[in-house]
């Protein structure tokens, strides 16, 4: 399939230029090689770099008295500051808007101003459909609103999941004359975001049938990215498969699109297949393409891959990605590496306190206890009392009862049974048995008996094996009127008994 440079391309490395500026660097320069599994190619790239330079620069570069994309940039920065300050006031942010308008529409070219405002509001879709909405019912603006605006507002509306108005915006572009490759692409992405495939489909089929517009490359990211998140592998391929015979160029999101989408199915090796084929490919990764990548192999356990692909990205994910860090805890968690409790304890460090996950607290429990880690395991528990967050499921709840047992920690284990008791843990015969078995070696026979009231108030009866303990503990210790008192007890529970068990 033939491949060409795309603006993609340049984009990509415009980007990778902008993680580097803000002290963000996917090669970092303490790794002298790059790791076996990614094949990057810098000869390759140095001439796009420069071009993409050239195109940086000269948006700052234009003569003296000319507004810059920096001015512009700044200026709406000022708007959009003013516009959040007062966003819970609809009619004030619109007093905001009419107070700039003139100055902002007569230094930039049409729309652009906008454009970039909505841009900055991304985070805030709410705010943005208002702005949009007062340049749509604008009647003070001379100029009308053109593809790329109409655009924009169908995708705040999908955001703002508005989707009857992102329709509305796209019936009211057709009818302007404005039904573009764009408009069908924002209105696909609209349905796309708020999980309606069905219409996102639909949709597709109307363009097809569209003389006036053709799918793109963008259109079919669309459907791939839809496919991929319903786990319908099988029209994803199909779509790409559609690409190849268009020649369609890919770019960086195609790719991206089609990992999520395998590690959405968990298929692992179709993932690194298509990684593979992008290190081959004229495109390049992108930093999104290395956090999926770092996704799929913490879940799918490939702690080597997962360890490279870290080495990368490893300052962006600290500071923003917790969800990946959490992913790679759980990778460790459920691994045999031998120091997985160091390189835990490492990146347990980038978690803020606040940010509390039940399920995880529960994992580092049960690897602590697997580890004989006594004090750990305490804290990790102490946290789980102090969150309210129980432990219902039976296997962690031995873990925790063998750990104490191996450690030797009986007065541990007693303020545990306690704290457990009261705040709805798993409540299991095994943890009674161990208390008996512990209470027993330090010839503690009052407590033993006590233990069995405890199991009483929680409705556990005694079993052949609590019996057997108990028998065990008066019989070492000489305790002969004790020990045929537990036989009895055998013998009137139905529980079967050798002979050569009675003392002679």
């Amino acid at each position: 399939m033939k491949r060409a440079w795309r603006l993609s391309s340049d984009a990509a490395q415009a980007q990778l230029l902008l993680y580097q500026s803000h002290g963000i660097s996917l090669f970092p320069s303490k790794h002298k090689t790059v790791p076996s599994f990614i094949t990057v190619r810098f000869t390759r790239q140095v001439n796009t770099i420069s071009n993409g330079l050239y195109d940086i620069v000269a948006l700052f570069s234009e003569k003296p008295g000319h507004p810059t994309k920096e001015d512009l940039i700044n200026k709406v920065a000022t708007l959009r500051n003013k516009l959040i300050g007062e966003s819970s006031d609809s009619v004030r942010v619109c007093e905001i808007l009419d107070e700039n308008s003139e100055a902002l529409n007569r230094h930039y070219p049409a729309g652009s101003a906008l454009l970039e405002l909505l841009n900055q509001l991304d985070s805030r879709p709410s705010l943005a459909l208002q702005v949009f909405n007062w340049r749509r019912k604008g009647l003070h603006v001379d100029c009308p609103m053109d593809v790329y605006e109409y655009s924009k507002g169908i995708k705040v509306a999908g955001k703002s999941r508005n989707i009857d108005l992102a329709v509305e915006i796209f019936k009211e572009a057709a009818n302007r004359g404005i039904k573009t490759t764009s408009t069908y692409n924002a209105l696909m992405g609209a349905f796309m975001f708020n999980g309606l495939a069905d219409r996102c489909q639909s949709l597709f089929c109307d363009m097809k049938r569209d003389p006036t517009c053709d799918p793109s490359i963008a259109t079919y990211n669309i459907l791939i990215s839809v496919f991929g998140s319903m786990m319908l592998v099988d029209h994803m391929e199909a779509t790409f498969q559609e690409i190849s015979k268009l020649d369609l160029a890919l770019n960086i999101n195609t790719y991206n699109h089609l990992i999520a989408g395998y590690i959405a199915a968990w298929m692992w090796d179709d993932m690194e297949k298509v990684f593979q084929m992008l290190n081959l490919s004229p495109v390049l990764p992108n930093l999104k393409t290395y956090l999926l990548m770092l996704r799929g192999f913490a879940l799918s356990g490939n702690l080597k891959k997962m360890e490279e692909v870290y080495s990368l990205v490893k300052d962006y994910v600290n500071e923003n990605e917790i969800p990946l860090v959490r992913s790679m805890i759980c990778a460790y968690c459920k691994s045999s590496e031998a120091d997985r409790v160091k390189k835990i304890g490492v990146l347990m460090k980038y978690i803020p306190e606040e940010d509390y996950r039940p399920w995880l607290n529960v994992l580092l429990i049960k690897l602590y206890a697997q580890e004989d880690s006594l004090e750990e395991m305490e804290n990790a528990i102490n946290e789980a009392f102090e969150h309210g967050t129980p432990v219902i499921t039976i296997g962690i709840m031995k873990c925790i009862i063998a750990t104490y047992f191996r450690c030797n920690a009986l007065e541990k284990l007693e303020n545990f049974v306690r704290r457990a008791e009261i705040s709805g843990w798993k409540v299991s015969r095994s943890l009674y048995h161990c208390k008996l078995v512990m209470y027993s070696s330090q010839k503690h026979f009052n407590k033993m008996q006590n233990v069995l009231e405890e199991m009483e108030s929680f409705h556990l009866g005694c079993t052949k094996r609590t019996f057997w303990i108990m028998y065990k503990a008066y019989w070492n210790c000489g305790q002969r009127s004790m020990v045929l008192k537990t036989l009895g007890q055998m013998f009137k529970h139905g529980h079967e008994v050798p002979w050569d068990a009675f003392p002679s």
